[in-house]
């Protein structure tokens, strides 16, 4: 026969479950699963956010055309003096030389970004520099460059933004 316990000793409300056992070393704990509809709201979110954040890093820090390195050569003809591996100009061209100056010049005849005269070689009794100014502004109509102080040469912008400055004294 089953005896059944009295009211009074059966307790009013369930107990809670026993406490988990902390993971042992080396073992994660359990992790709860997404749902499906939980996933593609999150992946839809964090989606947005990032293109969100692509978009806006791009727009404010692109806050002009942006700038072009104008590149060439500039050549001697005259009084060319060789210079071991290079050349330089002399008596009336002792100015021009690696490291003389070039100014680049927008359409408003400000200065735009200023450089140097590179390497230089001597072929066929000509002395060729390389020029290579950087940040030269984007969007001008055309441009000015100056070596020295030898006059100013004007180049379009497309010859500009193609590396086709090409300039000669003597």
């Amino acid at each position: 026969m089953i005896e059944s316990m009295p009211e009074s000793a059966q307790p009013a409300t369930p107990l809670p479950p026993p406490p988990a056992e902390p993971p042992l070393p080396g073992q994660s704990p359990a992790r709860a699963r997404l749902t499906p509809l939980t996933a593609g709201i999150l992946g839809t979110v964090i989606g947005a956010a990032a293109v969100g954040a692509v978009w806006a890093s791009t727009t404010l820090s692109d806050s002009g055309p942006g700038t072009l390195t104008l590149t060439g050569t500039f050549s001697l003809a005259d009084e060319v003096v060789s210079d071991g591996d290079g050349c330089r100009g002399g008596s009336g061209y002792d100015d021009i030389a690696e490291g003389t100056s070039v100014t680049v010049y927008d359409a408003s005849s400000d200065v735009a970004a200023t450089g140097h005269l590179g390497a230089s070689t001597v072929e066929s009794g000509i002395c060729l520099f390389e020029v290579s100014v950087d940040d030269v502004p984007r969007g001008e109509k055309f441009y000015q460059v100056e070596v020295s102080h030898r006059g100013k040469v004007q180049l379009s912008q497309k010859e500009a933004e193609g590396g086709e400055f090409g300039a000669s004294l003597g």
